[in-house]
C-alpha cells in the first residue's frame, strides 16, 4: 500500500505542475501578449513587467518544483497565495464560472501538498506522511 500512496503522490504532483508549467513556458515565449493580457485584465501598467515576472517564476519554478518534488510543500503554499489574487482579477470579476471553481480546485491541490507535503520520491527529502 505504501507504494501505491508514493506513486500516486508523485503522479498526483505530475497532474498538478503540469498545467503551470505548460503555462509559464507559453508565458516566458509570448511576453508581449502575456503582458498586454495582464494590463487589459486591469493591472497597473506600471506594474506589469514585475507582475509578469512573478508569474513566470511562480508558475514555472514553482511547477518544477512540484514535479521534482523539490520543497514542493512550500511551492504549493506559495503558488496557492499566489492563486487567490489571479483567480479573483482574472476570472471571478469577468464571470468566468467554470474557470474559478477549476482553480478553486487546484487551489485544494496546493493546500493538500502543502499540508501533507510531497511523498517519498523526489529531489530531497521534505515529505511528511499523513496522521494516522
Amino acid at each position: 500500500m505504501d507504494s501505491l500512496r508514493n506513486i500516486g503522490a508523485l503522479l498526483g504532483r505530475i497532474l498538478l505542475a503540469y498545467i503551470f508549467v505548460v503555462s509559464g513556458t507559453e508565458k516566458l515565449l509570448s511576453a508581449v501578449a502575456t503582458m498586454n493580457e495582464m494590463a487589459h485584465a486591469g493591472l497597473p501598467q506600471s506594474l506589469v513587467p514585475e507582475l509578469f515576472v512573478l508569474t513566470v517564476i511562480v508558475e514555472l519554478l514553482g511547477g518544477l518544483m512540484l514535479v521534482f518534488g523539490w520543497h514542493a510543500d512550500v511551492a504549493a503554499l506559495i503558488m496557492l497565495l499566489w492563486f487567490i489574487p489571479v483567480t479573483w482579477i482574472f476570472h471571478v470579476r469577468t464571470g468566468q464560472t467554470i474557470e474559478w471553481q477549476k482553480n478553486l480546485a487546484i487551489m485544494g491541490g496546493f493546500l493538500l501538498l502543502a499540508v501533507y507535503g510531497p511523498g517519498p520520491i523526489g529531489v530531497g527529502s521534505n515529505h511528511r506522511r499523513a496522521a494516522a
